[in-house]
């Protein structure tokens, strides 16, 4: 099953400093055939104005996935971490038994990007922050992990969750493809591009919703670069 959730369809509001979009139920946005993906619970496609963000606030027992698409946003925490994470690049916020943390564009230009929430695993633990770097040419023509939760996935950034994800940068013409497994489902967002999976149309910045599919096939139409949640 592949169902393409196109993205003049998602919810969300424009508060001047922040333009957000939710592909599931969030905030004031509530759709109930949209509330979560598996363990996936949330992702937003927000554009923050440049010297603007948001201010401290809590979380608790949420696996939390930035993946900056443009510019870049600075985190500070209770913890004591602070980073700056730029375009391509992923953070990871596990929020455990609770943390408080700010996201802020220090930036003179928009910060565009997607944050991904997956529900984890267990509950109870201790929160925890990490950054890394994730070159776009590292992923050129081919799916890369960027955070997981699954034994043997590498040098990922860890999350707590049996959920992976993964990233890829596909030239005009070029396909990658990624098994899932029937048990399993995975969302998918072209950042740019054209794209077809296994044949269905997508637009930049759709969400393409997959389950009961053992591997998918991705096509790039254009230039596409491509985010992809595999959850339990």
């Amino acid at each position: 099953m592949i169902e393409v959730r196109p993205f003049s369809s998602l919810g969300g509001a424009n508060h001047g400093w922040l333009d957000a979009k939710h592909h599931f139920s969030f905030a004031d946005y509530r759709d109930p055939q949209r509330v979560h993906w598996g363990a996936l619970r949330v992702w937003n496609d927000d554009t923050i104005a440049p010297h603007t963000g948001f201010a401290p606030h809590p979380h608790n027992d949420m696996e939390i996935i930035t993946y900056v698409r443009r510019g870049a946003i600075t985190h500070r925490d209770s913890l004591g971490n602070a980073g700056r994470t730029e375009a391509g690049d992923v953070q990871v916020m596990s929020a455990g038994t609770g943390i408080v943390h700010s996201e802020k564009n220090e930036e003179d230009v928009d910060t565009t990007l997607f944050q991904i929430w997956i529900i984890p695993d267990r509950q109870g633990d201790k929160p925890g922050w990490g950054a890394r770097p994730f070159p776009r040419g590292d992923r050129a023509g081919q799916f890369v992990t960027l955070a997981s939760g699954i034994a043997g996935d590498g040098d990922a950034l860890p999350i707590r969750a049996n959920a992976r994800v993964i990233g890829a940068t596909l030239k005009a013409g070029e396909t990658a493809t990624h098994a899932i497994g029937r048990d399993r489902k995975a969302y998918l967002v072209a950042t740019e591009g054209r794209i077809e999976v296994n044949g269905v149309a997508a637009d930049p910045r759709d969400g393409v919703a997959i389950a009961d599919l053992d591997t998918i096939e991705v096509r790039a139409i254009d230039d596409a670069e491509i985010v992809l949640v595999d959850v339990a």
